[in-house]
């Protein structure tokens, strides 16, 4: 029997994209040194924090695209078009993100584009935290599941199911590749 995990690990990097560190340019190229849990941990946190940062800025009457746009440069791979995002509350045609300006419009709304966006960062959510099952470190490439958990004023939590993909930059920073939410499938008494 394949392993999933194994699998897409192996798809990935089949895929080229991984590059091992151990061939990082020495004038300017990605950081030496392994990928580390705690690197996944970090990008986990600034991912958490860009979204609340844009529900603050919402709350505040601050400028929610420029939030939402720093969130985005700090936690997404945008700049070299590769992005793979399926957002949480999304359907038919518009379920799958390629770019900024669908990962925007899902965050904040108002982008006649996408219609049916709302922003899901808008509600807005004062807490973020999340519960990994696991990570897979191949490379400049890490895999990470598990559950992400947002709350709102009100301190109600939403628990939605995440896996996220990240690649090194050649700043060091991790950043996402891949990102897939949904809701906890609740099977019918």
């Amino acid at each position: 029997m394949i392993d999933p995990i194994r699998f897409s690990v192996a798809t990935l990097l089949a895929l080229g994209l991984a590059v091992p560190a151990a061939l990082a340019d020495e004038h300017g190229g990605k950081p030496k040194g392994p990928v580390t849990e705690a690197m996944v941990t970090q990008s986990l946190d600034r991912w958490c924090a860009g979204l609340l940062e844009i529900g603050k800025a919402a709350r505040s009457g601050g400028d929610v695209k420029a939030a939402a746009n720093r969130a985005l440069d700090e936690s997404y791979v945008l700049e070299k078009g590769r992005l793979l995002f399926k957002p949480t509350l999304t359907s038919g045609d518009q379920t799958f993100r390629v770019d900024r300006e669908g990962a925007l419009a899902y965050f904040i709304g108002g982008d006649p584009k996408y219609p049916a966006d709302q922003g899901f960062a808008m509600k807005p959510w004062v807490g973020c935290r999340y519960d990994t099952i696991g990570t897979i470190i191949e490379g400049d490439v890490a895999i990470t599941m598990g559950n992400v958990w947002v709350k709102d004023e009100k301190g109600a939590e939403t628990k939605v199911d995440k896996s996220f993909v990240f690649e090194r930059g050649d700043d060091g920073k991790l950043r996402l590749l891949l990102h897939h939410s949904s809701l906890p499938f609740t099977p019918a008494p």
